[in-house]
């Protein structure tokens, strides 16, 4: 019997039926519908027991044998049950995996694609903090957090690591005296096999069989060497970017390092040299960064013993 097209008849079925496709007693039911409530989800507490117990059934078979809806609302509008959006939140939350499982780099890039539908949006969605106008000449200090190990960074690391970072920076230099910029995207596409975790779950679904599991979430691929984020700002603020960066460390897995960079700002260039080339007009300020400008044109033009060798930075 489908519960989308015959809800009423599906409902009366469970109802009169002891041996139900999966039993939960009144305390589990009690404890989902407190978890549900402590997780603040949209749930009002009833105090019919059994209505909850009914809610909880008829979502967990729901899950089982119809499982290609997940939202709550479809589901809760599919069954016409009063509390199950809340059990439904519940259940949801729990068979989700956390970001651990998926921290090992084990196999190649998935990106998203017209093969892999459905991704669901990442939960950063800016990577650029700060006065990200200023010019290249206004924060010549830079510092970066690297990371340390070959793993995988899940968008949710990412976002709590950029608010933590710019909320002490805004609080303790100012909100226009720094910019901060997240320098991995999370492109790798993170997949689970969506399976029920309550008693009886056995017959209701095939274990391995079509393991293939849907996108889950996102995260960014992270080599040893690589730089997740990086702030530049004056150098009166150079102690405060690093402290931000450093509680900015406790969101991320794994081992990280924080390091001063010897370059101008965001720039190529190391700080002797930019000054240098500063005063003597070979760079020229292009936003955040700058061009250094060769020795280009007519060799007429050009100093002598200088026709044929190049002002570039040394190798």
């Amino acid at each position: 019997m489908n519960p989308r097209s015959q809800p009423n008849a599906f409902l009366e079925g469970l109802l009169s039926t002891e041996g139900a496709p999966i039993h939960i007693n009144m305390t589990q039911a009690h404890t989902m519908v407190y978890e549900a409530h402590e997780n603040r989800l949209t749930h009002e507490k009833s105090s019919n027991w059994s209505e909850n117990r009914i809610s909880v059934r008829v979502c967990v078979f729901y899950f089982g044998k119809y499982g290609n809806l997940f939202t709550p609302l479809s589901i809760s509008f599919a069954l016409g049950v009063k509390n199950l959006q809340g059990i439904v939140g519940v259940l949801i939350t729990v068979i989700y995996r956390p970001a651990r499982c998926y921290r090992q780099i084990k196999n190649k890039p998935y990106p998203k694609s017209r093969y892999c539908r459905g991704v669901p949006d990442p939960k950063i969605r800016i990577y650029d903090v700060g006065m990200k106008k200023k010019g290249v000449d206004e924060f010549p200090f830079c510092v970066h957090l690297v990371s340390w190990e070959k793993e995988n960074v899940s968008s949710e690391a990412l976002e709590a690591a950029r608010i933590a970072c710019n909320k002490y920076m805004t609080k303790f230099a100012g909100k226009d005296a720094f910019h901060l910029r997240v320098r991995v995207h999370p492109f790798h596409v993170l997949r689970i096999n969506k399976m029920l975790s309550c008693a009886g779950a056995d017959r209701l679904q095939t274990g391995m069989r079509g393991a293939f599991g849907k996108p889950q979430g996102t995260c960014a691929r992270v080599a040893i060497g690589q730089v997740l984020l990086s702030v530049r700002c004056k150098d009166g603020n150079s102690h405060h970017a690093q402290e931000a960066l450093r509680r900015a460390k406790f969101k991320f897995p794994g081992r990280q390092k924080i390091i001063v960079s010897r370059k101008w700002g965001f720039t190529k260039f190391s700080r002797s040299d930019y000054v240098k080339w500063k005063s003597e007009n070979k760079i020229l300020p292009d936003g955040v960064n700058a061009k250094l400008l060769g020795c280009h044109g007519p060799l007429a033009n050009r100093q002598p013993g200088r026709a044929f060798l190049s002002e570039g930075p040394a190798a």
